[in-house]
């Protein structure tokens, strides 16, 4: 091939292990929701699994890279992976964003009898529109007792995120510029932030629990609340996880100003991450 070599990956196991590990962890999920606790252990062999493969996994494509193996076919590989791998992260909030409006601009309206469908207020006639909906048309469900304030710990939390956005872009124009302190220090600090987050979301949710009556039983609003910000805090999670390993690789020397695709594609799923978490404060807390 003129230009330089197309490098082509051995022939790997991991593929088919991480199929057999995802497997696992769907059967054990479903047996944990049709026949309960039996399915739990298949579901934490199944996620264990699934973790054991992409660290090794990932493993072996660090070796790769760090044996000069990668050319720029392979850059521009890995870059359409990564970014159509955030693609799919788009269209998997957008749908849960889209329950949201739904629900809130014309589910709402029709069972208060509004619209083209709101015969539909015939199942509940005493039914009034309004969101947060803190009392739910059925008298089987017990909505919320209040909501939480945006202004206390949400905005404590956009705070920290925004701030680890600027923190993570100082450490990645620092290694452009080969400054390996300013990337450890920065980089480090975007971790701490990171886990602050998980930490004050924690007690946001116990707040919500003890306090507010906020359950994925209390009706549609506590089911979109948690769905939202339930999935966006996993995705937070594994984000501060991707980054210390980052911060590690840093520690041991890895990457250079024109070779750190690895950090840089940790720093785009860390940017889309807060821009999700926008979207969250702005329509699950404020309005």
């Amino acid at each position: 091939m003129s230009g330089g070599s197309y490098y082509v990956p051995a022939s790997s196991k991991w593929p088919i292990l991480a199929c057999l590990a995802l497997g696992g962890m769907m059967l054990g999920t479903g047996m944990l929701l049709v026949y309960g606790a039996s399915g739990m252990p298949i579901m934490m062999a199944g996620l264990v699994g699934v973790l054991l493969v992409m660290a090794l996994w990932f493993r072996d494509v660090v070796l790769e890279s760090r044996k000069g193996l990668y050319d720029e076919q392979m850059d521009r590989s890995f870059r359409w992976g990564m970014g159509w791998f955030i693609f799919s992260e788009v269209m998997f909030f957008a749908a849960f964003f889209g329950a949201l409006f739904y629900i809130r601009i014309f589910a709402l309206p029709w069972l208060d009898g509004e619209g083209a469908k709101g015969v539909a207020a015939l199942l509940w006639p005493d039914f009034t529109a309004s969101w947060p909906l803190l009392e739910p048309p059925g008298t089987d469900v017990q909505g919320p007792s209040s909501t939480l304030s945006p202004w206390h710990l949400p905005l404590v939390n956009t705070l920290i995120l925004v701030g680890s956005s600027i923190t993570l872009t100082v450490a990645h124009e620092g290694l452009k510029e080969g400054q390996r302190r300013v990337v450890k220090n920065w980089l480090g600090l975007t971790v701490l932030l990171g886990l602050c987050f998980i930490a004050i979301q924690g007690i946001e949710y116990r707040e919500a629990y003890l306090h507010y009556g906020i359950t994925l039983d209390a009706g549609i609003y506590g089911a979109t609340f948690f769905l939202l910000t339930g999935f966006h805090g996993a995705h937070v999670i594994i984000g501060t996880l991707i980054l210390a390993v980052m911060l590690v690789r840093v520690l041991r020397g890895h990457f250079a100003p024109d070779d750190q695709f690895g950090f840089e594609a940790a720093a785009w799923y860390w940017h889309f991450v807060d821009v999700v978490w926008i979207g969250l404060f702005l329509f699950v807390y404020v309005f």
